[in-house]
């Protein structure tokens, strides 16, 4: 039985997986077989996707390269234009940028724009999105954001720009020449593809039933070993532990894919899942966990206190383990949010790995990966 460390291995010496990638559908392979060889019953939930594969970005002022990447999912391009600036929604809503190399800086690359089918944009990002559309601009640049945990400013395959990151270096250079005509060239791809939900079930007939669930994509520029190699071998081990286990509760395993950009891969669960999803009695979330300088922690969301009140005594007996205020950005919320209570693991400190190049397998720690699987364990023994 390979351990949950040697899980973790195999899917971070994958490289990055972001959604529709080569790299990506050898994750949802292997998933599958593990799942299968643990005695699960496995579903594959396929469903259509934009991937995206970026080659060279060049950006260049009078003959001197700047720091430039293209953001994931941007149009190819190669134009020299005028420059157009905006640091505020007025400054954007009226400036002439069509045609222009527009340069955000200020409040509008603070951060990440919502994707356009996030259902949870708010008015500023819709705004600045309809005056980018409305203005047409040749290619959008921006600064890293202020929140480096998501650096680049777009990642939207719906919002069709070619668009890039600079430094800020490279953004006080060309403001600093505001006549200049930069040339910008982005070599990247977008293709239509299929990815793939993994679904692992015990007792698939049950009446009711527990959710345990981790992602496995990742962002284009990541291996994902804490974001989220771990969960997802902590959710593999969990297949193995758990096959034999007696209860009259179903047990679904679910490795989602998608969400990292657009939460595709929990819409096609939700339309899978509709004639069952009020079985569900809980969903537990692994997702961030095992780094090897975080402690891991632990949240509820159940409007009854009953779920908190059960594991809050389970978890105390781990001394590793923290009880964490409610977070909301992963898998865990597509149960929260619908009434199913449940539970979401992470670590400290992951936030300083996840989405970065390096985010390795040098961070992570095989006993904080047991120790989440061995507390899940004692949880679900409790719940069933």
């Amino acid at each position: 039985m390979p351990t949950l460390f040697e899980h973790l291995t195999t899917l971070t010496n994958l490289g990055p997986r972001p959604i529709g990638s080569p790299a990506n559908q050898a994750g949802a392979d292997f998933i599958a077989a593990a799942f299968s060889a643990a005695g699960l019953q496995v579903e594959e939930q396929p469903y259509p996707c934009t991937a995206w594969q970026g080659e060279e970005t060049v950006l260049e002022i009078d003959g001197e390269r700047l720091d430039v990447t293209a953001n994931a999912f941007s149009l190819p391009c190669g134009l020299t234009a005028p420059l157009a600036f905006a640091g505020t929604l007025p400054e954007l809503e009226q400036a002439s940028v069509t045609g222009k190399l527009l340069l955000l800086y200020g409040g509008l690359a603070r951060a990440p724009l919502s994707p356009k089918s996030w259902f949870l944009k708010d008015e500023r990002d819709e705004a600045v999105i309809q005056a980018l559309e409305k203005g047409q601009p040749a290619a959008l640049l921006a600064p890293p954001t202020a929140t480096d945990y998501y650096g680049q400013l777009t990642e939207d395959w719906e919002l069709d720009l070619p668009a890039a990151t600079i430094s800020p270096a490279a953004a006080r250079r060309l403001m600093q020449n505001p006549e200049s005509r930069p040339h910008l060239r982005i070599e990247a791809e977008r293709s239509h593809e299929v990815a793939r939900n993994i679904v692992g079930r015990i007792r698939p007939n049950a009446e009711k039933r527990l959710v345990l669930c981790a992602h496995f994509d990742t962002k284009i520029n990541t291996p994902g070993a804490s974001d989220n190699g771990g969960g997802m071998a902590v959710l593999l081990g969990l297949a193995e532990r758990l096959s034999k286990l007696e209860s009259d509760v179903g047990l679904e395993l679910v490795a989602f894919n998608g969400e990292e950009y657009l939460p595709m891969g929990d819409d096609e669960y939700l339309r899978r899942a509709e004639s069952y999803f009020e079985s569900i009695l809980c969903a537990i979330n692994f997702d961030g966990v095992g780094t090897l300088l975080g402690a891991t922690s632990i949240t509820a969301f159940d409007e009854s206190g009953a779920l908190e009140k059960t594991v809050r005594p389970i978890a105390g007996a781990f001394p590793g383990v923290l009880w964490a205020e409610p977070w909301v950005e992963s898998n865990h919320s597509t149960f929260a949010f619908r009434g199913i209570p449940a539970l979401a693991l992470t670590a400290e400190g992951t936030r300083a790995l996840a989405h970065q190049p390096f985010d390795g397998l040098e961070n992570m720690s095989a006993e904080k990966l047991e120790e989440v699987a061995s507390l899940a364990e004692k949880i679900v023994r409790a719940l069933l």
